[in-house]
């Protein structure tokens, strides 16, 4: 049976995991309508628009 024959210090074995718990940066693009950085697949908060339409009503300041 395979047993451990050292104890893993809690230093190596966070070494170990660290890695895997990164987390991804979103991807951010340019919205075509107000050139704004928006989110993609998502309507534009400044602008309202979505797919070459306006899909939500922005208040004008």
């Amino acid at each position: 049976m395979a047993v451990p024959k050292r104890k893993v210090s809690k230093a190596r074995r966070d070494k170990r995991r660290s890695s895997h718990w990164k987390l991804s940066v979103p991807g951010v693009v340019a919205c075509p309508n107000c050139g704004k950085p928006r989110l993609p697949h998502r309507a534009c908060k400044e602008c309202g628009y979505y797919n070459g339409r306006q899909v939500i009503e922005v208040a004008a300041d």
